[in-house]
């Protein structure tokens, strides 16, 4: 081979890491691009992490060649940065998000390689210390990475994560990948100057040494003390520090986080310290692709396909989603309400909310990745005087259980919730499923909660939320709505809503599936009840009651498990003396996997057909 031809790779071949330490750095910019391109092919067709992968592939390659992951352990928050990972440890990405394929997220059964998995953010730096804490423990050696992207180190637990390990013997590296969205660089010279002096070689050599020497004798442990106390008062004085300087840690960057060959100098000297370390690696967020790139609203950060020539995203705009529908209707009632407040958790975008923040910048807070503090701030607005309206979606809605029942619910504030992402979402599997949330807040005194079949009725429950219920909860799917020109009627708070009459058999259907359901019995021409439970919580006890004049009880709700709305219909039905058939059509209650939610729910059996089987 002559020195100007480049080896190409075969991504397809790539068994593990080991062929890069035989490269050269030019064979190395090579395979960025070409791992950078596979990315965009397979997200094109099967959706996913876009941006936030793009621009880890030089990082991830400078990791894979500076440590040894069949032993060294890396923990990436969020998971979804994974994707270079996954493919120089031997997987293709041709499955990814699909039923049975590749997951989206590090996952510890797919290979050695993953040490450990998670779907929600602010998680490594907590893991990465129980890793160190365990491994000498057991009088192992071997490194801990924990690579944590610049949102998710907004988030409380990567704080308290933070702390704690700043006050451990246990080592740590932190690789904290900032794309300027959230942190910013260290200003001024003298911080530039403390940070090659205290991370440069000769200095931590010539430290343990003379610390080892003075404190041979008194006088030398006197002046040692002096000398930290100097250097301290400096830190704090002089330089201008960041958080992880002032706790502690050692800091090393920034670094260019496309420059591998910086990259491996860093983490070299990175293992060499003896306490945790911080390396501070500057990225751009879609690397390599000119419309991930430019994007500033997070249009890139994840969706379902786009057609990689032109950059046009599948189905965007093409119909309206109930995110997009309750974004209008919030709108609306903020326009009218100068007292409603609205708060997201960095979820914003994904809520289809960015306009409501154009139009209403004083009264819209996007609080970042800190789902707690979204909660008990909202305790703060409603204890004086104002309605908050938080937007989340159902699965980060359990990371602020304790806040909802404590700031907000144990004192009946009035607020509502905007839970989106409410049933099965598909291909982001098990940790991004909204199917527990309704059980859950079944737990929790003084909540209403409720989901709507059709735009009108959404409307309906926006309008009653802010009507002094409390705690009011209103949920809906990752799908798009259905009005079917319908008139607009006040449903009254807590009643179900009669779709049709009939006899023997009554359904109870929750959710926008009822729409689909009604037409299917219409067509069949089943002559049973239909009931929509469009409150969930308080039940419709009069409705209720009268289902003890039927045979036959179908529950009818693929957006949640058994035990929040279904359980607590079977516990009223016993309670009142119900003798005939209960059958309950719900998602089972277990970490689904990923596939198409149409997928999951023919596995489970909770199809409209199955309902129509079951009657």
């Amino acid at each position: 081979m002559s020195k100007k031809e480049i080896r190409k790779f075969d991504l397809s071949k790539i068994e593990n890491p080991d062929f890069l330490r035989d490269c050269n750095y030019r064979e190395l910019e090579g395979l960025s691009d070409d791992i950078r391109n596979y990315i965009l092919e397979i997200t094109a067709k099967n959706g996913g992490h876009v941006s936030s992968n793009l621009g880890v592939v030089d990082a991830t390659i400078a990791l894979c060649r500076s440590f040894d992951f069949s032993k060294d352990k890396i923990i990436f928050d969020v998971g979804h940065q994974s994707y270079t990972y996954k493919v120089l440890t031997g997987r293709s990405l041709e499955t990814l998000r699909k039923k049975d394929g590749i997951s989206g997220f590090q996952k510890m059964n797919e290979s050695p390689y993953d040490h450990f998995e998670a779907g929600h953010s602010s998680t490594s730096i907590s893991v990465a210390n129980g890793m160190a804490i365990a491994r000498d423990l057991n009088h192992e050696n071997y490194n801990v990475i924990a690579f944590i992207g610049d949102s998710s180190i907004s988030n409380g637990l990567a704080y308290e994560g933070l702390n704690n390990l700043a006050a451990s013997n246990h080592k740590v590296i932190i690789v904290l990948n900032d794309n300027n969205m959230s942190i910013s660089k260290p200003v001024g010279g003298m911080s530039r100057i403390f940070r090659r002096l205290s991370t440069s070689n000769i200095y931590i050599k010539s430290k343990h040494g003379t610390r080892r020497a003075l404190q041979n004798t008194r006088f030398g442990r006197w002046l040692l003390r002096k000398f930290i106390g100097f250097k301290n008062w400096v830190k704090r004085k002089v330089i201008n520090l960041t958080v992880f300087d002032q706790l502690g840690y050692a800091v090393i960057g920034p670094i260019d986080g496309h420059h591998i060959k910086s990259l491996e100098k860093a983490f070299e000297k990175a293992k060499k310290m003896e306490k945790s370390v911080v390396v501070h690696i500057k990225t751009i967020k879609g690397k390599g692709y000119p419309y991930a790139e430019k994007d500033i609203t997070g249009d890139w950060h994840g969706l379902s396909s786009f057609n990689k020539e032109t950059g046009e995203i599948s189905n965007k705009e093409a119909q309206v989603s109930w995110s997009e529908q309750y974004k209008l209707l919030l709108k609306n009632e903020m326009a009218a309400n100068d007292k409603i407040i609205t708060i997201v958790p960095a979820t914003g975008h994904g809520s289809a909310l960015d306009s409501l923040f154009d139009v209403y910048p004083d009264r819209t807070f996007d609080v970042g990745i800190a789902e707690e503090h979204a909660f008990t701030m909202a305790g703060g607005l409603a204890v004086s005087g104002f309605h908050p309206v938080i937007s989340i979606y159902s699965t980060f809605l359990q990371r602020s259980y304790d806040e909802l029942s404590h700031d907000l619910a144990r004192m009946n504030f009035n607020a509502t919730i905007l839970i989106d992402r409410a049933g099965l979402v598909g291909g982001d599997g098990e940790t991004h499923q909204g199917i527990y949330d309704e059980a859950f807040l079944y737990t929790i005194p003084n909540v209403t909660i409720t989901m709507a079949s059709r735009g009108n009725e959404a409307l309906s429950l926006i309008k009653e939320s802010l009507c002094g219920h409390g705690v009011f909860a209103i949920r809906y799917p990752r799908e798009f709505f259905s009005s079917k020109g319908e008139e607009v009627k006040k449903i009254p708070y807590g009643t179900w809503k009669t779709e049709l009459l009939g006899k023997e058999t009554a359904i109870i259907s929750v959710g926008p599936v009822t729409v689909n359901l009604k037409d299917a019995l219409v067509k069949e021409d089943k002559k049973v009840t239909l009931y929509n439970a469009i409150y969930l919580r308080p039940m419709d006890m009069q409705k209720v009651e009268s289902l003890l004049s039927y045979n036959k009880v179908i529950i009818y709700n693929p957006y949640a498990t058994k035990e929040g709305f279904a359980n607590a219909l079977i516990a009223n039905l016993c309670s009142l003396g119900y003798k005939g058939e209960i059958k309950v059509l719900c998602v089972p209650t277990e970490f689904v996997k990923q596939a198409t939610i149409d997928e999951q729910r023919e596995l489970f059996h909770i199809t409209v057909e199955d309902v129509l089987h079951n009657i």
